[in-house]
């Protein structure tokens, strides 16, 4: 039998918090949140009432809460619901949106409180994951774009009145971001670190960066620490020692990126080249 559990995450320095939890017996009381709301059910279903009305969010369904939305909640059968939830102060979606738009616009309204859109709970829970830190080495970096674009994507996609992004000049903005990337290569850059940099937004950054480079900042740093690794393992360095030195949280942090990049584990690639030598 499967017993009730959660796991709690809360950021220490900005309006954001996330709980992962299997519930069979646990009944919500009615209350509501300061905060956006967004969950998504991973197994069961869930039944909670919301403005007057009774729902049910089944696997891959959305829940979405405005701040203050009263609910409750329970388990819809005997099996119990597991779900993932993050919870987002309204002056976080503020700021986030107005990154997107280059313009302060009004606070987004959520109409239907669940929401059947299976990219939408792909994006929540990837980012869910990144700040529970599931795999231990999620990059600051890359948890700041997670919840940049989930914010941007469920607001474009659920909110009552879509958003229009911004226009940017992506080839200053996106240089001076990259530099940053090379200078502090081992650095746990934040999406703000670069936004500053390149005296742009945060998500005019995340944008500008993609279209000149292909690449998120997060897939950039790590290829930049990818091959800063190989040359270290090339001149001699041992696995574990080039590993830290490019940034990886533990050799089988580099190994996992390094085979999924380069095709060949660390250890194969040193053997490669010292055999040709």
């Amino acid at each position: 039998m499967t017993h009730d559990w959660s796991r709690y995450w809360r950021s220490p320095d900005r309006p954001l918090e996330a709980m992962h939890a299997h519930f069979e017996r646990h009944v919500y009381h009615r209350h509501s949140h300061e905060t956006y709301s967004f969950g998504v059910t991973e197994d069961g279903a869930q039944s909670f009432t919301c403005r007057g009305a009774a729902h049910t969010s089944a696997a891959g369904m959305i829940m979405a809460f405005n701040p203050e939305d009263p609910h409750d909640g329970h388990a819809a059968n005997a099996l119990g619901f597991t779900y993932r939830m993050v919870h987002i102060g309204p002056e976080l979606v503020a700021d986030a949106l107005e990154d997107a738009t280059g313009r302060r616009t009004g606070l987004p309204l959520f109409a239907a409180p669940v929401v059947d859109d299976p990219a939408l709970a792909g994006a929540l829970r990837a980012l869910h994951a990144a700040l529970l830190d599931e795999t231990g080495r999620a990059t600051a970096l890359r948890r700041d774009e997670l919840l940049a674009a989930t914010i941007a994507q469920i607001v474009r996609r659920a909110a009552a009145s879509p958003i229009a992004t911004a226009r940017v000049r992506p080839h200053a903005v996106a240089a001076r971001a990259r530099s940053v990337l090379h200078d502090r290569l081992t650095d746990d850059l934040t999406i703000d670190d670069l936004a500053r940099a390149a005296g742009a937004s945060r998500y005019a950054v995340y944008r500008a960066f993609h279209d000149a480079y292909g690449l998120a900042p997060s897939d950039y740093q790590r290829q930049l620490r990818l091959r800063r690794a190989r040359d270290l393992i090339a001149s001699g360095t041992p696995i574990a020692q080039a590993a830290a030195l490019a940034g990886f949280a533990d050799q089988s942090h580099l190994t996992r990126w390094f085979t999924r990049c380069f095709g060949l584990t660390p250890g194969a690639y040193r053997a490669a080249i010292t055999t040709n030598r």
